[in-house]
């Protein structure tokens, strides 16, 4: 398996006293960025940038949030298909899915978002709103999930907690898994935001747990439209973020039924959508 971490070598600058600059030479830690082929049936349908480790969890996930296949049992084996680099040292860097005899693949998102993804990811607007609840086969909005405020408002803390590989680079985002009493089921680092959601949802979908009713998805980042997309996708009520939400994961958030809130930072939390669920 491919390193998460690399040490290269660095220039600090520290400016104290204008124009005398202090300058050291030390190696630094950084987050690997590689690119990941995911395959399927042999045939490429999808290329991310992505920090190597739990790279079938990311497939599977993908497969599941981009809606290419109908469910995690469609999914019969996942394998890497081994490459070598400039080097000749093996490297882990595609992955072939193998399905279920018979299953309906919709390869339709993949295609528009092209060969490598975008915060954009093909789509945009209402249009993209409606397509996204029409194609999830989970109905977050019937998910009846009750939280207290206070559980809310200290899960960024209890996911930063689990962030090795941030603590060492500080250069990842993660999501993490929460049941609705802020127990934390899985964590999960990558240089992509998306990244992070997916292998969070391959977990969840290879350990039998999809739909994720009464769950709660926190991300370290922002709440794009595309991460309320993929947690739509994967039936969880409620999506927290420690910063911002954009309009359009607002939007999908209000018309899915999905609760969103955004800058958790305790004591503080904003609530966009589904306040009902906290009591509001």
């Amino acid at each position: 398996m491919g390193r998460v971490t690399r040490r290269v070598p660095s220039t600090r600058v520290v400016v104290e006293d204008p124009g005398s600059p202090v300058v050291s030479s030390r190696p630094d830690t950084l987050a690997v960025e590689e690119p990941l082929e995911i395959r399927v049936g042999g045939d490429s349908i999808y290329v991310t940038m992505r920090t190597p480790g739990d790279d079938f969890d990311l497939a599977i996930g993908y497969l599941l949030t981009e809606g290419v296949v109908p469910g995690a049992d469609a999914v019969h084996h996942a394998m890497h298909c081994l490459d070598e680099d400039e080097t000749g040292s093996p490297t882990f860097n595609v992955v072939d899915i193998t399905l279920a005899p018979g299953t309906v693949v919709d390869t339709s998102r993949s295609e528009r978002a092209g060969s490598y993804t975008s915060s954009a990811c093909g789509v945009c607007g209402k249009t993209s709103i409606d397509a996204i609840t029409t194609k999830s086969r989970y109905a977050v909005t019937d998910d009846p999930v009750r939280l207290s405020p206070d559980v809310v408002a200290g899960l960024p803390d209890a996911l930063r907690a689990q962030q090795k590989v941030f603590d060492r680079t500080g250069g990842l985002h993660a999501a993490g898994l929460f049941t609705a009493d802020g127990e934390l089921l899985a964590v999960r680092e990558d240089v992509g935001r998306h990244n992070a959601v997916d292998k969070v949802v391959g977990w969840a979908g290879r350990e039998g747990l999809l739909p994720l009713a009464g769950h709660v998805l926190v991300v370290s980042g922002r709440a794009s439209f595309e991460l309320t997309q993929k947690a739509v996708m994967a039936g969880i009520p409620v999506l927290a973020s420690v910063s911002a939400p954009s309009s359009l994961a607002v939007d999908l958030a209000q018309e899915s039924g999905m609760t969103l809130v955004g800058f958790v930072r305790p004591p503080r939390l904003t609530v966009y959508a589904g306040g009902h669920r906290l009591g509001l």
